[in-house]
């Protein structure tokens, strides 16, 4: 029981890196062309990304017009799921 539960949990935090990804692409793409800020799922989107996007802002300052701190940030929650994954499956091994 113990395995079939860590399994679940895996795939459930594997699913919701994935689905934070998406958005997190979506909001990219907004980036580049026109669209209404006081949308509802627009307003959705920047309200769920923005807090992780801040981190690599303060960090990564613009270079003229062209932001690459989002990209930057896509790539630490790539790296970020990568290892919370592998944490997860070691679990699995140990309570096997």
């Amino acid at each position: 029981m113990g395995l079939s539960l860590l399994n679940l949990i895996r795939h459930v935090v594997s699913v919701a890196f994935e689905v934070y990804s998406w958005i997190l692409i979506i909001r990219i793409l907004l980036s580049w062309i026109q669209h209404n800020p006081y949308q509802p799922i627009i307003r959705f989107i920047y309200e769920v990304t923005e807090p992780f996007l801040r981190i690599f802002r303060r960090i990564i300052p613009p270079f003229g017009a062209v932001d690459i701190s989002p990209i930057v940030a896509f790539i630490a929650l790539r790296i970020i799921e990568w290892i919370v994954i592998r944490i997860l499956y070691y679990l699995t091994l140990i309570f096997y």
